[in-house]
């Protein structure tokens, strides 16, 4: 019976290779099967249902919402141009991109995805930068919420608020990284400083915050569907038979592989999964650091749907998360032994005792973020 299973899904997988130049085909018939989903076991889909609401009601709506409002008005009133006065040199000479960028990277920062694709996209909506810019400013103003990792991850799932700080850490590190990765081009970027066409003469505060609010509510409702929509699907994958007869093909731990699969296609669940299982702790810190870089399927298509319309390529945009995913991996396994892992900070001064705290990993976060770009912004410049 299992080996007739096996054969069954080698065969679906076939298929889909086939089938793979024709989209619509593909599209028809996996809605086929999550409809038939459905009728078969309806308690699952509802439960998947309930779970992905309360998530997006309880977690994501009330962090995200507030910082979308604020956001949209520092965009209405020309926060771009304050903005890259303020941090633009900072933030976006290191990285070759111009001035104009520092708003995307400053609501990265703080905001995480999918609102650094958004306000991406905006700019270049707005006519503030130009198509090549944007490609690149979106793999780079790419980055889970802060909240999320610290609070979610690190505290509430690991039960660590140190690794929290590491996994942030290193999620911001990797986007940097990516910023030196991804070509620039030929043509030399010129840091233009004049104000941008968003500045407006006469500015109606009421107007701007009624645009801002419901600029706000149709973002947050478009990713709360998303939310929902892949937490359904999330949860027909993980009660079907061939989902474990694929974990038995892997011959992997079963949380373990359960929870990247599941994270592969929506994160937060993934992270919860692999943050209970019993494997050894390095290996869940390489596992999640890697889905907090790629984001998962979800992040992806909340992204895409600000992307899709200026046409940007959602594989090549996958194909960077999954590169990102493999850089944050590698920093948050090398910064927890640097920072945290004290048997091998005791190989070098095996005679003394450091204690690593927060404070510690916040100052050395504050370095590489502002510090370090200043830097290296006053070298090339006095060099060159």
């Amino acid at each position: 019976m299992k080996t007739l299973l096996y054969i069954l899904i080698i065969a679906t997988f076939i298929l889909l290779l086939i089938l793979l130049k024709d989209k619509s085909l593909i599209i028809t018939i996996v809605c086929s099967l999550i409809i038939i989903s459905f009728v078969l076991n309806p308690m699952v889909c509802i439960k998947g249902c309930i779970s992905g609401a309360s998530l997006f009601f309880y977690k994501v709506f009330p962090s995200l919402f507030p910082f979308l409002i604020v956001c949209n008005i520092i965009l209405y009133c020309n926060g771009v141009y304050i903005y890259s006065k303020a941090l633009g040199k900072i933030l976006c000479y290191p990285l070759g991109l111009p001035l104009n960028c520092s708003f995307a990277l400053v609501v990265s920062i703080l905001c995480g995805y999918p609102l650094g694709a958004k306000y991406s996209c905006d700019l270049y909506e707005k006519g503030v930068i130009d198509y090549e810019t944007c490609k690149r400013l979106l793999n780079i103003a790419s980055n889970p919420s802060p909240l999320f990792i610290i609070g979610s991850v690190g505290t509430s799932m690991l039960g660590n608020t140190k690794i929290g700080y590491i996994l942030l850490l290193a999620s911001y590190i990797s986007c940097i990284i990516m910023g030196f990765i991804l070509p620039r081009g030929n043509t030399k970027i010129k840091f233009n400083n004049k104000k941008s066409t968003l500045v407006t003469q006469n500015i109606n505060l009421g107007n701007i915050l009624k645009d801002s609010i419901e600029n706000g509510i149709k973002t947050a409702l478009s990713v709360g569907g998303f939310i929902v929509l892949f937490s359904v699907l999330n949860n027909i994958i993980k009660h079907s038979s061939a989902f474990y007869a694929i974990l038995n093909i892997l011959k992997i731990p079963k949380t373990l592989s359960e929870g990247f699969i599941l994270g592969f296609i929506e994160m937060t669940n993934g992270c919860n999964i692999i943050s209970s299982s019993n494997v050894n702790f390095e290996v869940k810190l390489l596992t999640i650091g890697f889905l907090l870089g790629f984001s998962g399927l979800c992040i992806i298509w909340q992204c895409n749907s600000f992307m899709s319309k200026h046409n940007f390529s959602l594989i090549t945009y996958g194909k960077n998360k999954v590169l990102q995913g493999l850089i944050c991996s590698i920093v948050s396994y090398i910064l927890y032994l640097l920072l945290y892992n004290n048997s091998v900070i005791g190989t070098f001064a095996s005679n003394i005792s450091i204690n690593y705290n927060i404070n510690f990993i916040f100052i050395i976060a504050i370095f590489i973020l502002f510090i370090l770009p200043i830097i290296v912004y006053n070298l090339k410049k006095h060099i060159l």
